[in-house]
């Protein structure tokens, strides 16, 4: 069986590409059965997408209050620690992961050691590795446009709602919410787009057990040559990108409106 290799990969498509080509002809026949199934059935994705950027948003969100509310080198710190990963490349960075979760890798290590586990339990190449790396990689695109929002917040807002009677969860709930919204919103957007398109760490995290719509595209023309089907899910995952797009930027303006 002849598996079609197209040039011009660039450098990242030179460094996958033989991840794909490894055990080529299960890649190609399953491939094959995926690209005849309903495109409707690749939407499944979708779930682990909205999975992670609900993740990204509980730990981004204190995350920010802590980084706006913190003062000194104490603040500094925080910033580093929160600018300096996007120097990394996202290779690197899900390669990290793969060394980390692998059956002798720090993870499996330490619950061995803490007596939790007795046996190394498989962690590489399941859906809950592909969400906590993912989640890892997109954690700051969530947290930078709501920190720049509750940075801007007035402390007086909550001290007047506190005069007036609120709760504390009424203060959060009816003034703090609505107020760091257009920062939820770009977030959400943010980290929901960067894994709708994520190729990168799928393909090292998860390998062919959870087709996504970025790797299907890429299976298509590089393996299964059948660029009409690539083309199509070429074609839903654009339509997706807009209406997130869309979406978020119709919601920042009845946000603002109000």
């Amino acid at each position: 069986m002849k598996v079609l290799v197209t040039g011009g990969t660039g450098a990242i498509g030179k460094f996958l590409l033989p991840l794909l080509l490894e055990n080529k002809h299960e890649v190609i026949a399953l491939t094959r059965s995926v690209t005849k199934a309903p495109l409707l059935e690749h939407l499944i994705e979708l779930r682990g997408r909205l999975i992670k950027s609900l993740i990204a948003f509980l730990i981004s969100y204190p995350a920010a209050f802590a980084l706006a509310r913190a003062r000194g080198a104490l603040r500094s710190v925080l910033l580093a620690t929160l600018f300096l990963p996007l120097a990394a490349s996202v290779i690197v960075k899900a390669f990290a992961w793969t060394i980390l979760l692998r059956s002798d890798g720090i993870v499996n290590e330490t619950l061995i050691a803490l007596g939790i586990i007795e046996d190394p339990i498989r962690m590489i190449f399941t859906e809950t590795a592909l969400i906590v790396g993912a989640v890892n990689i997109f954690l700051p695109f969530m947290i930078l446009p709501i920190y720049a929002i509750v940075a801007q917040l007035d402390p007086r807002y909550a001290e007047a709602a506190a005069t007036l009677g609120a709760s504390p969860a009424g203060t959060f709930f009816r003034v703090i919410l609505p107020l760091t919204l257009p920062g939820i919103i770009a977030g959400v957007a943010l980290v929901f787009s960067l894994s709708v398109s994520a190729y990168v760490v799928p393909t090292l995290l998860i390998g062919e057990r959870y087709p996504t719509l970025a790797t299907t595209i890429a299976k298509a023309y590089l393996l299964a040559r059948e660029p009409g089907f690539g083309a199509a899910a070429g074609v839903v995952l654009l339509t997706i990108a807009i209406i997130i797009v869309t979406l978020s930027a119709w919601l920042g303006r009845e946000q603002a409106s109000r």
